[in-house]
């Protein structure tokens, strides 16, 4: 940047000055506020909500700057805009920062808060902070715990046993995205996390599996294809058939049970898997010869946390149980294992380990020496099998079942090697036998979802308290609603270790059964955090009720939202549990919708360096930094002009100062002309009676406003409205001086046009162009310009000339010139001409205003 051209260095463009003064008017005017009105229609626009922590930084103002756009753009077209912001305000890392800095978390959030709306307000950002919420305010939990008593009478809510990620160090149950380097706190790095079984709290996701599935059908077209995929395969609906398999030689053991999609490979299962947590694993190790050491690899593997996603990477590890199992289907008896990569959450927590047709099966058998039997194969190898009579011998020979198979075939094809049912196709095999499983009795068919209730329990302070008692008399009881909220102890002791801070806290363990009045202990555990953002948007529309969650009247209004914009690495738990939410909420009779957002935009990130913007990486470019230097405005255009908005942005620095630039050619070009114009009623010009140079003008601005019209409203490509609009005042700029053949009343519609299209992106300057050009009241007045049909058509067009489908020229004409006028001026060009000469026209092929081909022999 030169001396020149810094901002307050000798430009008449002063943003910190402007920004200033139209944030003030704004607020002054209430200009963002917005209540119930039926008589104009609705739109709610929202970001995801953030978390305080750290200071904001520009991969922050990209997504809130997309969707101020939005709201400003809505309210000049018309609409009822509802555009609310608040604070995810509990957390862990607000205790750990409370431990760190010998602070009270609230203390450390609220600092927090502060900044974040302070740098929201100086962006200019067009909140309704009214409506500012945070969800570690008692006004705000106590409807988390409301909302969790309902569910709890509904059943919706249950407390059992569950095996979780839990660090030694921390003592807490970890998240599993806070399993880190294959295995290790994300706190403590030398750490390994260990699997436990404790009491935890849940929500029954798995009651709405169905209807969460279902009703993602209802989202097509609003939200993208990729979170909808993301969402359908977490809740991973399976149809398939659960069947037992007998015990062999134990007397009184539970049939084993199992899922499977694919009961027509069961002939080729050569051995049964437990899950390290499964109910029979010890019953099954009792009179074993082995089982000292079993026992101890056996808790080994329960100690051990594994995710999910790891399944299909990690190195599988089993032990036999020295017990077999009978096939329900062959009478065979396989042998049954304990595999780590079996896990207790999905399905029964035990398979039939078909090798032959499951890359996770083959790997485990082909360690261990297990058999591997085919037992389908693709429909051209039986087909290959059927035309050469010299391969019967081989293939009776592949199917003893000790053939060398190097991948899982995981296709449907034709059943071999599977008694009665050999020979005929997968789909018919399914069917077949899950009939014969329910008729015999060891099997049915079953429809199971991967989606896993919700466990809620945290062993932190920093949440929503669960507001249930446990009783000597009377077990687990409720807490009253006229006794909520359930409020945090002010003054926690708080280290980071051993049980639960509020466990260790007699004032607020301590307490009286609301059912027989004796003494009771509070539930210690917190809710998680996710319930917080589950349903926060709900109480935009009544911030301050006091009786309610919110008006169901009021919800009514503003729901479903219309736009909500937040990253996609919430496509999933976020946003499914907010689904869920609304369900319930519809289930009570709150709302009659069934979906929170009709539409979601996912944002790119923005990176530096090529990585996403990050404290912790030391990459962040500060907004407040940003905006100090250049000015809100110019940060606003910077992060919708650089790249699409749903892809990711490099950051620039040469790329702001070009954006820095181009703001201050437009205050010149409009401070230029502005004392000139100032008192003129701008009108729409007629073409008719319009000069050349005007033409030209009115032209390109008509076309440019119809193009940002169609970018703002159907496709969201700021940037290339932007590209457009940069167009545009170069554009004008080549026709100066203006005052020579361009009337005053035109040279104020073309300013007029140039600033309304800039006022959602950069409202801070348009506001002050606005004013310049001679109006009283705020750009929140003004309504979005329609362009004039008439001036975005072309006068002359370009109309290309192929002879004999080859393009040799072209000619300029008048629109709506005749396909004989075309043609002579075609014969008469100098570059066509050669073309054609002594050759005749044996054909003519002319489309108005768009080709002519002239067919020569």
């Amino acid at each position: 940047m030169t001396e020149q051209t810094i901002p307050g260095t000798g430009s008449g463009y002063d943003p910190q000055k402007i920004e200033e003064k139209w944030q003030k008017r704004w607020a002054e005017a209430r200009v963002f506020e917005s209540d119930v009105d039926p008589s104009k229609p609705k739109y709610y626009v929202l970001e995801m909500l953030p978390y305080p922590s750290g200071t904001l930084h520009m991969g922050h103002m990209r997504n809130y700057t997309i969707g101020d756009v939005v709201a400003r753009v809505k309210r000049m077209h018309g609409f009822n805009v509802m555009h609310p912001m608040g604070w995810d305000a509990f957390g862990l890392p607000a205790e750990n920062a409370a431990i760190k800095n010998n602070t009270h978390p609230r203390e450390w959030t609220n600092k927090n808060i502060a900044e974040f709306q302070r740098v929201l307000r100086r962006f200019g950002f067009s909140y309704d902070w009214r409506r500012e919420i945070s969800t570690c305010e008692p006004e705000y939990y106590t409807w988390n715990q409301w909302f969790f008593l309902r569910m709890l009478e509904r059943g919706l809510a249950y407390r059992k046993k569950s095996r979780v990620n839990w660090c030694p160090k921390c003592c807490t149950v970890l998240a599993n995205e806070q399993v880190v380097n294959g295995g290790y706190c994300w706190r403590h790095e030398d750490t390994l996390v260990e699997s436990r079984e404790i009491e935890q709290w849940f929500l029954k996701t798995t009651a709405y599996a169905e209807q969460l599935l279902d009703d993602l059908k209802q989202l097509d077209g609003g939200w993208p294809e990729r979170v909808i995929l993301m969402q359908r395969n977490w809740i991973g609906k399976s149809q398939g058939a659960k069947v037992r398999f007998a015990v062999a030689d134990l007397a009184g053991a539970e049939p084993i049970e199992v899922f499977t999609t694919r009961i027509d490979t069961i002939y080729g299962a050569t051995a049964v898997i437990l899950a390290p947590g499964h109910p029979l694993d010890s019953k099954l190790l009792e009179a074993s010869p082995a089982r000292v050491e079993a026992d101890a690899k056996l808790a080994k593997m329960r100690q051990t946390s594994v995710k999910a996603e790891d399944l299909a990477t990690m190195e599988k590890e089993g032990f036999f149980t020295g017990r077999y199992a009978t096939n329900p289907f062959s009478g065979e008896k396989i042998p049954i294992w304990v595999g780590n990569f079996v896990l207790m959450e999905y399905g029964t927590g035990a398979i039939m380990a078909v090798p032959a047709h499951d890359q996770r099966d083959l790997e485990f058998c082909r360690k261990y020496g297990l058999p591997v039997r085919v037992v389908v194969e693709g429909k051209e190898v039986q087909s290959l099998k059927l035309k050469v009579e010299g391969e019967k011998k081989l293939a009776g020979a592949a199917r003893t079942g000790q053939e060398a198979v190097e991948e899982a075939f995981t296709d449907y094809g034709v059943s071999v090697n599977s008694g009665p049912y050999s020979g005929m196709e997968s789909e018919a095999t399914i069917a077949k036998m899950t009939a014969f499983a329910e008729q015999k009795g060891f099997g049915r068919a079953e429809t199971i979802f991967r989606l896993k209730d919700w466990g809620i329990s945290r062993q932190r302070y920093w949440g929503t308290p669960i507001p249930v008692v446990y009783c000597s008399k009377d077990d687990m009881v409720a807490v009253p609603d006229k006794d909520l909220p359930v409020l945090l102890p002010p003054n926690p002791k708080l280290t980071g270790m051993g049980e639960s801070p509020l466990a260790s806290t007699p004032e607020f363990v301590n307490t009286v059964c609301p059912k027989c009045g004796g003494p009771a202990r509070r539930e210690t555990d917190t809710m998680d955090t996710f319930v917080d953002s589950s349903w926060y948007f709900y109480r935009y529309c009544d911030p301050h009720n006091d009786k309610a969650p919110f008006d169901s009247a009021k919800a009514a209004y503003w729901f479903p939202i219309d736009q909500y914009i937040g990253g996609i690495t919430h496509a999933i738990l976020h946003l499914l549990y907010s689904r869920f939410w609304c369900k319930v909420m519809r289930d009570l009779g709150l709302i009659k919708h069934n979906e929170p957002a009709v539409r979601l935009f996912t944002q790119g990130m923005v990176q530096k360096g090529g990585v996403a913007m990050s404290k912790s990486r030391g990459n962040v470019v500060g907004a407040e930094d940003m905006a100090q230097k250049y000015g809100a405005d110019t940060g606003r255009l910077y992060t919708l002009f650089a790249a699409p908005p749903e892809k990711d942005l490099e950051w620039s620095e040469e790329s702001i100062e070009g954006s820095w630039r181009f703001l201050n050619r437009v205050y010149r070009l409009v401070e230029r002309h502005a004392q000139a114009v100032r008192r003129v009623k701008s009108r729409n010009a007629c073409a008719a009676t319009a000069s050349r140079k005007e033409k030209i003008l009115l032209r390109k601005a008509h076309q440019t406003l119809q193009r940002v019209t169609q970018d703002f409203e159907t496709r969201w490509h700021f940037n290339s409205a932007i590209a457009l609009i940069m167009e545009l005042t170069n554009g004008i700029y080549l026709q100066e001086p203006l005052e020579e053949g361009v009337r005053q009343e035109v040279r104020k519609e073309l300013l007029e046009l140039l600033t309304l299209m800039l006022a959602p992106m950069t409202p801070h300057l348009a506001e002050e162009l606005w004013e310049m050009l001679g109006h009283t009241g705020g750009l929140w007045t003004a309504g979005w310009p329609a362009f004039d049909e008439a001036l975005t058509r072309e006068d002359e067009v370009e109309i290309p000339v192929q002879v004999n489908g080859r393009l040799r020229g072209k000619v300029k004409v008048a629109v709506g010139t005749s396909g004989d006028e075309v043609e002579k001026l075609a014969r008469a060009d100098a570059v066509i001409a050669p073309h054609l000469a002594g050759k005749s026209i044996v054909k003519r092929i002319f489309v108005p205003d768009k080709l002519l081909n002239l067919v020569v022999a």
